[in-house]
């Protein structure tokens, strides 16, 4: 056997090993919805669990591939309507898991951004639950690349900043607006449809240009995705005329403006409105 084939068995022996155990919890990050965005990891997992809790956001195209002997558990939240508390969820794999089912706590994008896995793997520290972390491609990445826009660019934006659209119900949406509209920077809003106007005027009253491109990816990575190119004061009324809905996400940046350029036209699914801002957005460009 040559060294080559040596080197392939052991990859495959280390997949092909039994990645957890029955009692434990693994909270596993599904991608942005594109079943080819699973990690080979999160794969093995969903085909071998015996209880799998998922969110609203984990695609019908990847829930295709669980083990169908599983039993599944849908605690699925929207903005302001939560059909499962997040106090049951974490009960609920307490439970299962204690009945030694091998559980799946499956979310999309990325478990610790903006998904409560921190909050849910505290809970099973707290009740002795041994669980496991497999990461998940988060949204703001693979959506944007299906759209053609790189998040950083040495020519426009130096960093990259995620940030939650929304809080807590009993917390004000209360940012760093300052750092945000600093220059060189791209942001991406999750959930962030429902505080747009405060986005809007935050960022314009500490100093970004309300010329800066702002995209919008709704259902990203999936056949349902929906984008649009505007500009941060348009970005009101585009949400209004397009109907965008949750889970959609909001760019702002330099960035945004190369995704004419960069974007597979059938692949990011935008409008007309991209061809039209991109021609408004040209002079943008850097020497």
């Amino acid at each position: 056997m040559t060294t080559s084939q040596r080197k392939k068995r052991l990859v495959e022996f280390q997949l092909a090993e039994q990645p957890f155990r029955a009692g434990e919890v693994a909270i596993v990050g599904a991608g942005p919805g594109d079943p080819g965005l699973l990690t080979l990891r999160a794969l093995m997992l969903i085909q071998q669990a015996d209880a799998v809790v998922y969110d609203r956001l984990v695609s019908p195209q990847i829930m295709e591939l669980v083990n169908p002997l599983a039993e599944r558990f849908h605690v699925g939240k929207a903005s302001g309507c939560h059909s499962v508390p997040q106090e049951d969820t974490n009960e609920l794999l307490v439970q299962l898991a204690i009945k030694q089912r091998r559980v799946v706590r499956l979310k999309g994008g990325d478990p610790y951004i903006f998904g409560r896995g921190g909050e849910e793997a505290e809970f099973l520290v707290e009740n002795d639950i041994d669980f496991l972390v497999v990461p998940g491609i988060t949204s703001a990445s693979g959506c944007a690349s299906y759209c053609g826009i790189p998040l950083t660019h040495r020519d426009y934006a130096q960093s990259v900043t995620f940030v939650t659209g929304h809080r807590k119900a009993d917390h004000a949406f209360e940012l760093n607006w300052k750092v945000l509209a600093a220059p060189g920077q791209t942001r991406v809003f999750y959930m962030g449809l429902h505080n747009a106007p405060t986005i809007v005027r935050e960022l314009t009253a500490h100093g970004l240009s309300g010329d800066c491109p702002v995209a919008l990816v709704e259902r990203g990575t999936t056949p349902q995705q929906h984008m649009t190119v505007t500009t941060l004061t348009n970005l009101e009324k585009t949400i209004a005329m397009e109907g965008f809905q949750p889970p959609t996400l909001i760019i702002v940046g330099e960035v945004v403006q190369l995704a004419e350029k960069l974007a597979q036209p059938v692949q990011a699914g935008w409008d007309s409105a991209l061809t039209s801002l991109a021609a408004a957005h040209a002079t943008l460009h850097p020497a």
